[in-house]
C-alpha cells in the first residue's frame, strides 16, 4: 500500500502577481500529485488565486490586515515592527494560521516572501510542522532596512527548518556561518524555472527593432537607466522601439509619472511604448528583438531573465546580484554595470549592429535555459527537498502545540 500524498501548505501575503508570485504558481503546477499535494494560502485575494485555481490548486485566502499587506519593505523599522496594533494583529494572524495547519492536517509548511516567512514561520513552530522558508529577496541594507536586516538574519538561524535561496547571491545574503551544525536549519540553492516554450518564429520583419523591459515599475527596478539609454540608442538607431512591460504595485504611481515625463523631455516618447500589466508575457517576447533587465541593486533571481532566454532572445542585464548565474557574459547575453546608462545604451547598440551575434546568443540562452532553469527542474530538486526533510528519522526542530491548546 502506497503512502498518501503529503500536503504541503505554501503561504503568501499577497496575491499580486509580481516575480516571487509567478515563481509559486509554476512550481505549483509542476508537483507530481501522486507524492504531494499543493495547497495555497494568501492573505489577500487578487489575479494569483485566480490563475491557481484555473490550474486545479486548491487555493484559500486568509485576509491579512492592509495595515501589513500595505507596509512596504523599505519603510519598515523599529517603529513599525513594534507597533502594538500591528503585534496583535500579528499576533491573531499566527493563531488563526496555526488552527488552520491543523484543521487541514498540513505536512509541510513552505513560504514564498518576507512577510509570510514571519507569520507563518510563527504559526508552523506552534503546530509543529516542518518549515521551508523560500527566499526571494536580498537580506542587505540597500534593500531592507538594516533593523529588519539584522532581525531577518537572527531569526533564519533558529526559525525554519530549511532555507531555499532563489540564487547563490541571495544566500550569501544570509550571512549563515560557513560551517553547518545541527543547531542550524540545512540551507540550499534552487533556482527559478521557467516553462519553455516552444521557440516562437522569427519575428515579422517590419523594419523596426523591439527592445523591451519588462517588470514592475518601480525605481529599483531601474526604468529611468533603460530610458536614458534608450535615448542614446535612438539618436543612433532612429529604427528602435522600446516597451515598458508593467506597473507599479505598491504605491509607485508617481514613478510612473516621472517616467512619462522623462520619456518626453528625452525626445523618444513617440517611441516608447507603457503596455501597463501584462499577463501575455511569452506573446510579448515574441514580438522582441532584445530583452534589457536594468535593476539598480542586485537582482535577487531574474525571472523575466530565463523567460526572455527561454524565447531565444538575446538579453542585455545589469550585472548584480543572481543576474551572473543566469547570463553568461558575450555568450547569452551581455552583461553591464549598474546604473550606468552609457554602457547599457553601448551594449545595446553592439546587439542590433550585428544581426548574426544577437542570433547566437538566442540560440545559446535558450539552450541554457533548457539544461537549467526550467521548472521541471526547479520541481525535481524542491521535492527532493521535500523527501529529505519528511524523512520519518528528520530530527524535528519544531516546538509543538497540541492543537487542543489553541
Amino acid at each position: 500500500m502506497t503512502d498518501p500524498p503529503r500536503r504541503v501548505l505554501f503561504v503568501d501575503h499577497t496575491a499580486a502577481l509580481g516575480g516571487g508570485e509567478i515563481a509559486l504558481l509554476n512550481l505549483v503546477t509542476q508537483l507530481t500529485r501522486d507524492r504531494f499535494t499543493p495547497i495555497v494560502l494568501l492573505g489577500a485575494d487578487g489575479p494569483l488565486r485566480q490563475r491557481l485555481q484555473s490550474a486545479g490548486v486548491e487555493t484559500y485566502v486568509l485576509p491579512l490586515s492592509a495595515a501589513i499587506t500595505r507596509t512596504r519593505k523599505e519603510s519598515l523599522g523599529p517603529r513599525t515592527l513594534l507597533r502594538a496594533a500591528d503585534l496583535c494583529r500579528s499576533a491573531l494572524y499566527v493563531l488563526r494560521l496555526a488552527r488552520f495547519l491543523h484543521r487541514h492536517r498540513i505536512d509541510l509548511v513552505h513560504t514564498n516572501s518576507l512577510k509570510s516567512d514571519l507569520l507563518a514561520g510563527f504559526a508552523a513552530r506552534l503546530a509543529g510542522v516542518p518549515l521551508i522558508w523560500h527566499i526571494r529577496d536580498r537580506i542587505e541594507p540597500d534593500y531592507l532596512p538594516p533593523p529588519v536586516v539584522k532581525i531577518f538574519r537572527w531569526l533564519c538561524r533558529w526559525l525554519p527548518d530549511s532555507i531555499v535561496a532563489n540564487s547563490a547571491a541571495t544566500l550569501k545574503t544570509l550571512q549563515l556561518p560557513a560551517a553547518s551544525t545541527a543547531d542550524l536549519p540545512e540551507s540550499r540553492v534552487i533556482h527559478d524555472g521557467t516553462p519553455a516554450p516552444a521557440k516562437p518564429p522569427p519575428r515579422q520583419a517590419d523594419g523596426l527593432f523591439r527592445i523591451g523591459l519588462i517588470g514592475r515599475i518601480a525605481r529599483w527596478k531601474g526604468q529611468h537607466i533603460f530610458l536614458a539609454a534608450a535615448a542614446t540608442v535612438h539618436a543612433r538607431f532612429p529604427n528602435t522601439r522600446f516597451q515598458i512591460i508593467g506597473a507599479p504595485l505598491f504605491g509607485e504611481e508617481s514613478f510612473e509619472a516621472e517616467l512619462r515625463s522623462l520619456a518626453q523631455n528625452l525626445g523618444i516618447a513617440d517611441a516608447v511604448e507603457f503596455t501597463g500589466f501584462r499577463t501575455d508575457i511569452p506573446a510579448l517576447l515574441a514580438e522582441l528583438d532584445l530583452l534589457v533587465h536594468a535593476s539598480i541593486t542586485g537582482e535577487p533571481f531574474g525571472q523575466v531573465v530565463i523567460e526572455a532566454m527561454a524565447a531565444g532572445r538575446p538579453v542585455v542585464a545589469t550585472d548584480g546580484g543572481g543576474i551572473p548565474e543566469i547570463v553568461l557574459d558575450g555568450q547569452t547575453g551581455l552583461l553591464v554595470p549598474m546604473s550606468d546608462p552609457a554602457a547599457m545604451s553601448a551594449a545595446i547598440c553592439r546587439i542590433i549592429a550585428d544581426p548574426t551575434l544577437a542570433a547566437e546568443m538566442g540560440r545559446l540562452g535558450r539552450l541554457r535555459v533548457l539544461n537549467h532553469f526550467t521548472i521541471q527542474h526547479t520541481a525535481a530538486k524542491v521535492q527532493q527537498l521535500y523527501d529529505d526533510l519528511l524523512l520519518p528519522d528528520h530530527a524535528r526542530r519544531s516546538l509543538h502545540i497540541a492543537p487542543s491548546a489553541m
